[in-house]
Parts: C-alpha cells; sequence; structure tokens
C-alpha cells in the first residue's frame, strides 16, 4: 500500500483509539493558545501535503517533496520573529504556516496550492517553481540545490552587525534582528554547508557579531543514504565560537523550549547558535520515491509510528488542552478545506510565453535617494597625496582603486570583501590604501573560501548594502559558481522580482601573465558566466574605460539591483605602453566622477574602411597594435572594443561595423568563447564577410610559452591580412 494512505490511515486510526507513542511530558513555555496554534500549522503542512500528491496525479501539480516528519519546524518558527530573515530548507512548510499565523492578513493555504500548481497568481514566484517564500514573511525563496542558501545566511548575519554601524538607505533587516537558516542533516555534509558552519565559527572567535541560527533538520537519511548515528552532534556540538543546542523535533513543547533558547542566545550574544533538531522523514524522499525499495520495512515503520502529529495530539491531551477527539477533527476538517480550495486553485491561469516566464529575470529598479558625494575637502583629505596624481596619466590598476575611492567615498553602504583585499591591498595592489581610509567593517578581509566570498556578498545586500566582492583569480570562481548561477542570478526570477541580492563581483582575470601563473592564474574562460541569465559582464581594457564601467556597474547594482561580474585583465593592469616601451601610450587620465560609459556603449577606435576588428580585454590592446602594423600594409582598420561581454550591446556593434569585413579577436578558447555568438549575431544581422581569431582549446602554461595558445599582435595582423585579401 502506499505509505502516504498508510501514514494517514495510522493517524485516524491511533489518535480514535488513543494509541500515542511513548513520550516525555509536557515541557513548560507554550500557553494553551499557542500550542493549539502550532497544532493547527503541523496539521496543515501535513494536508498540503496530502493535497500535493493528489494533484500530482491529476496532473495539476508538478513537485511533491514535502514537509511530513519535520512538523516540529513549526515550534522552532514560533520562537523566532517574523523579522527575523530565515533561509528555508525545502521541508520547511510548517515553519512558513506557523510564521504567517504571526502575520495578519496571510492565507497560506491557498499561498502554498497556487504554488504547487505553479499558478501565475503565487505570490512567491509567478507560478516559476513551488518553492517555499515570502516577501512579507521575511523568508527568501529557495531553490533545491544543497546548502547553497547557507553562505549568504551567514552573509545576512554579518550584516546585521554592519547595519548597526552603517545603516544602508535600503536596510530592511531590523537592528536587533538575527538570520536563520534550516537543512538536513546530509545536507550538513555538502562543501557549501561546512564552508558556511567554519566561516560562522571563524567569525565568531575573532569577536564579529553574528547573529545566526543554523538550523539542522536530522532525519537521518539523504534520500536513501544514511547518516551515521550521532554524526551530527559529534561533528557540530564542539565547533569553536558556535554554541550547540539540541530538541526532539517530535515533541512540539521540547521544541518550543530549546528552540527558544537558542535563539535567545544569538539574539542576546550576537553569536552563532547550531540548533540539532531530531526529525523524521514520512513517505520518503519524494512523491516518486520508494522507501521500502532501499531501507528495511521495519525502519521505515518505526519512523511511522513516531508521526510528530501523533506526538503532538499525546501532548495537548496530556495537557489538557485539546481533545484527542477535536483534534482529530480539526485534521478531517483541514483536509477537506485544503482540497475544497484547491479545487478552485487548479483553475487559476499559468505562465503561458517566453516573455511571461522570463519577465523577472533582471529585477524591477528601485528608488535611491540622490547624493551629491563627499565635500571637495573630504574628498581631498580621504585621497591625499593621491589627489596631486590625477593630473598625470595611469595605468588600469591604480585608475580602478580610485574609482573604488570615489565609489565609497559617494555611496556609504558600498562594502569591499575577499581574501587579502583589506591590509594587503590585493594580490595585484588595486585595492591599496582602501582599508586604512575605510576601515576594516567596509573593506573586509575574508577567511579564504570562495563560496563564503560570494555568500557574504549576496547575504549583505539582502539588508541594502552594495557589495563589491573580489575573486582573486578568474579560476577559482569555480569554487563558487554555483553561488551565481544558483543564487544571486536566480532569486528575482524565483521571487517574481520582489528579492534581488543586488553585486559588483570584481575577477581578477584572463591570460597573457608573462612571469606568474599558468592555468591557475591565466584562465581564458568565461563560458561559465555568459549563459546565467540576467547576470551583467563587463570586461574592461583600459584605465578610463575601467572607471567608467565600475561606476555604471555600480549604478546597475545599486540602482537597478542587477548582478554584475567586472572582469579585469591581470595583465593589463601594470600596462604602460601602446608600441614602443616608453611611450605611454596605454596610461589614461582619471575621469572626472560623474561620468560613466553605459551598458550599449562600446569603444571605436579609427575611421579605416578596409576591416574591423571586434575585440575586447587583453584583445583591444593588442588590436590596437596590430592597427598600426595593418596601416603600414596599406590595411585601413577600426577597431571595436565592446566592453561589455553580457548583454551584447548589438546594434551598437553593427552600426560601428557598417559595410567592413569583420575580424573577431577572442583571447578566450575557440569552444565556448564571445566569438561563437558574435559570428552568429554577424549571420543573422547578413554580414557575411568574417573570420575569428581565438585562443586554442587549451590550457595556458607557465613561463616562457604563457601566450603560445592566445592570440598575439603577429596573427592578429596575418589574420587580417587573409580576410581582406592582401
Amino acid at each position: 500500500m502506499d505509505r502516504v494512505q498508510i501514514v494517514h490511515d495510522n493517524f485516524l486510526r491511533r489518535v480514535s483509539a488513543r494509541d500515542f507513542p511513548v513520550g516525555g511530558g509536557v515541557t513548560p513555555g507554550l500557553s494553551d493558545a499557542e500550542a493549539i496554534r502550532l497544532y493547527r500549522a503541523q496539521v496543515l503542512s501535513r494536508a498540503l501535503d496530502l493535497q500535493s500528491r493528489v494533484m500530482q496525479k491529476q496532473g495539476q501539480g508538478f513537485y511533491t517533496i514535502g514537509s511530513s516528519g519535520h512538523e516540529g519546524m513549526a515550534a522552532v518558527a514560533h520562537a523566532l520573529r517574523p523579522d527575523d530573515i530565515a533561509f528555508l530548507h525545502y521541508r520547511d512548510a510548517a515553519f512558513q504556516i506557523a510564521r504567517a499565523d504571526q502575520v495578519e492578513g496571510q492565507d497560506m493555504m491557498r499561498d502554498m496550492l497556487l504554488s504547487f500548481a505553479c499558478s501565475a497568481d503565487d505570490p512567491t514566484s509567478g507560478g516559476r517553481h513551488k518553492v517555499l517564500g515570502s516577501r512579507t514573511l521575511m523568508i527568501p525563496p529557495q531553490t533545491s540545490t544543497i546548502a547553497s542558501h547557507l553562505p549568504k545566511a551567514v552573509g545576512a548575519a554579518h550584516a546585521l552587525g554592519l547595519a548597526r554601524r552603517n545603516p544602508p538607505e535600503h536596510q530592511m533587516l531590523p537592528r536587533d534582528g538575527i538570520a536563520m537558516c534550516s537543512f538536513g542533516d546530509a545536507s550538513a555534509n555538502h562543501s557549501t554547508a561546512q564552508g558556511a558552519i567554519n566561516a560562522a565559527s571563524w567569525t565568531a572567535v575573532q569577536g564579529v557579531p553574528l547573529p545566526l541560527l543554523f538550523v539542522c533538520e536530522d532525519n537521518g537519511i539523504g534520500i536513501s543514504t544514511k547518516t551515521p548515528t550521532g554524526w551530527i552532534k559529534a561533528s557540530m556540538s564542539a565547533r569553536p565560537g558556535l554554541r550547540y543546542f539540541e530538541a526532539d523535533g517530535l515533541d512540539l513543547y521540547a521544541a518550543y523550549a530549546s528552540a527558544k533558547q537558542a535563539a535567545d542566545y544569538v539574539r542576546k550574544h550576537r553569536k552563532p547558535a547550531f540548533l540539532h533538531l531530531r526529525t523524521v522523514r514520512l513517505y520518503g524522499h519524494a512523491g516518486a520515491d520508494v522507501a521500502t525499495s532501499y531501507l528495511p520495512r521495519a525502519e521505515v515503520e518505526a519512523d511511522e509510528a513516531n508521526d510528530p502529529l501523533l506526538h503532538t495530539v499525546r501532548l495537548l491531551s496530556a495537557a489538557g488542552v485539546m481533545d484527542p477527539t477535536d483534534a482529530l477533527t480539526l485534521y478531517t476538517q483541514t483536509l477537506d478545506r485544503v482540497a475544497e480550495v484547491a479545487s478552485d486553485v487548479v483553475t487559476r491561469p499559468h505562465l503561458t510565453t517566453a516573455a511571461d516566464v522570463m519577465a523577472s529575470i533582471v529585477p524591477p529598479k528601485r528608488f535611491c535617494a540622490p547624493t551629491n558625494g563627499p565635500s571637495v575637502e573630504h574628498r581631498a583629505d580621504v585621497f591625499g597625496s593621491d589627489l596631486a596624481q590625477m593630473d598625470s596619466p595611469q595605468p588600469l590598476s591604480r585608475l580602478i582603486n580610485w574609482a573604488l575611492h570615489d565609489l565609497m567615498l559617494a555611496h556609504p553602504e558600498t562594502l569591499l570583501m575577499g581574501e587579502d583585499v583589506g591590509r594587503k591591498g590585493g594580490v595585484y595592489g588595486v585595492t591599496q590604501k582602501l582599508h586604512q581610509r575605510f576601515g576594516p567593517a567596509r573593506v573586509i578581509d575574508t577567511l579564504l573560501d570562495e563560496q563564503s566570498i560570494l555568500g557574504f556578498a549576496i547575504g549583505a545586500a539582502h539588508n541594502g548594502f552594495i557589495p563589491m566582492p573580489e575573486i582573486q583569480f578568474l579560476a577559482y570562481l569555480h569554487n563558487a559558481e554555483d553561488q551565481l548561477r544558483g543564487e544571486a542570478a536566480t532569486l528575482p526570477f524565483f521571487s517574481n522580482g520582489q528579492w534581488s541580492n543586488p553585486m559588483v563581483l570584481r575577477i581578477a582575470g584572463l591570460g597573457y601573465q608573462k612571469g606568474f601563473g599558468g592555468h591557475f592564474h591565466n584562465d581564458n574562460s568565461l563560458a561559465v558566466l555568459r549563459d546565467i541569465p540576467g547576470i551583467v559582464i563587463a570586461c574592461p581594457s583600459s584605465g578610463a574605460d575601467a572607471v567608467l564601467m565600475l561606476r555604471e556597474a555600480h549604478r546597475l547594482a545599486r540602482e537597478e539591483q542587477r548582478v554584475v561580474v567586472f572582469v579585469e585583465p591581470i595583465a593589463l593592469y601594470p600596462m604602460r605602453d601602446l608600441l614602443e616601451p616608453g611611450d605611454g601610450a596605454w596610461m589614461t587620465f582619471y575621469p572626472d566622477p560623474d561620468q560613466r560609459i553605459g551598458l550599449q556603449d562600446i569603444g571605436v577606435h579609427g575611421d579605416g574602411s578596409d576591416l574591423a576588428i571586434l575585440t575586447y580585454g587583453n584583445g583591444h590592446y593588442l588590436s590596437r597594435q596590430a592597427q598600426v602594423d595593418l596601416a603600414a600594409r596599406g590595411v585601413q582598420s577600426r577597431v571595436i572594443d565592446m566592453r561589455w561581454i553580457a548583454p551584447l550591446a548589438q546594434d551598437a556593434i553593427i552600426a560601428a561595423i557598417g559595410a567592413r569585413p569583420v575580424l573577431i579577436v577572442d583571447e578566450c578558447r575557440r569552444t565556448g568563447g564571445q566569438a561563437e555568438a558574435l559570428m552568429a549575431l554577424l549571420q543573422e544581422r547578413g554580414i557575411d564577410s568574417y573570420a575569428r581569431l581565438t585562443a586554442q582549446d587549451s590550457f595556458i602554461a607557465t613561463g616562457p610559452a604563457y601566450a603560445a595558445t592566445l592570440p598575439s599582435r603577429e596573427n592578429i595582423v596575418a589574420s587580417a591580412c587573409a580576410l581582406v585579401g592582401r
């Protein structure tokens, strides 16, 4: 028989017979009215699980990972405040229902059924996913990526402390709030979870405020793989800086008492805590999962015998709060009511077009108060001796540094974070003096963990900050790319534009470093970024462009809530000369602070009618060299610097090309590089005279062969001449 039906029948039979599982007495702490409210939340969570399976069988629902066995999370919700931001495990319907009961005007039954049906009326995702979440209830919606929400929970908790000293304009979390994240015992083993828990401990040990409650819902199994008995307690109870609490999630009263104690500790001491909550998993992992196919029937039946709803009815009866007959009536009436509402919900409209689905990929713009920036005196005081150097041209790295100074002066909610960005000033000195001038609360040296760096940024954005995290090298992004792909970029999509996590992610990258690197430090692939919907990818090549684009990137994050990836070509950081040693032709002046380069603004250099060279980054630098060599051969060219990799400024690029043949110079690999998209664009726009020069499908070597697989000045000239027949 279907285990769902067995659990349901067992509940009806055992409550009628007063046949309850053995358990402890009633732990003080909950009033009678509170206990009844929490039981109602547990019952509604169970009824919704049952209905989701009915809807799926009828082709009217699309997701059945349920919360049965985890209803004790209702007690955790009651121990917190509804303005405490909560990043939830996907089995936490009872938490969301109980929290909704703390806020007037909520109809969680209908809202969750709309989500099951993927209706466009779903107030959380607008029909894009069956997902827990609510802006009103301070629950950002989550995807099902295992443990990926823990790093941003650490960031949100850190941002609570930062906002006390430096309240941002768009602050949304209360001064005395805490952050909470929940996850399963199997998820606790994921490297993302381990990194986040380690980051929380590391931060707390240093005395930095971090009001965060980790809640591990331990049902003893991850899909079909068991968690060793005692593993969670043994591995989590002695972590430095992390206070450990445990509770029986089957016992509503005891779970509330422990959760309240843990939450109060976090709120009072502003330190992280770990709540280890015992649960059971009923029905298997999801709708298609049959637990008895990989577990002994006796074990499955033992969990079913410990149904938390049976324990709650037992305790309510023992406390004299509710007679089992009334508890059973409430259960059956709730099932009937859920089925009734579901019959209406399934008639509500769905998303039907690509435009409907994609409408929330790019978050909405928000109003930002105008700012006049710092006074002349304050700016001069902060810049110090650097101010006098602005009268002379400077290399790329120096100008980015000054741009960061001005952005932090003009926008106090701007934060820098990353490994070595503070006291050291970054691997290449790009963030020098910022730590000294703006302090450790705004220029933050993090631990060596890219997932934690990006998670910190996402969480900080939840409280109104504009984070500018740094990843030291492009290859290191792969350690944390899910924080971009699975979290930052998807949040507006899954929340129907109600939530966002704007940031400007700075990454030192690309090739052509002569004396340092190999493929870990000279990585020439942006493919992992290019296919993420909604993000902006910038790649400047000159100092002035970098300044103007960085200002626009910051504006896009602050005002339009965008996620921007700002790729800085390492080899061009110190570049001074273009054609001859000492010519200083690649250095530029620092642009006035009110100037920017927009997303549709490309760089155009030269009016030659024989050829257009379409490129970016290091390719722009090399193409400008090749442009001079080509002119000496009688080939007059125009070099077009894309500047923005995504979104492509398609119309501007086509207009700049005109009727010229096009040579695409792409320093990324031939497979998956920008050239593929550019060739498709040219073909679609009717330009049929083009060629591409790319890097080889290879990693980059260390030593003299560092550029052997990359485009060069010489082969740009050769490719151009071949294209135009010279």
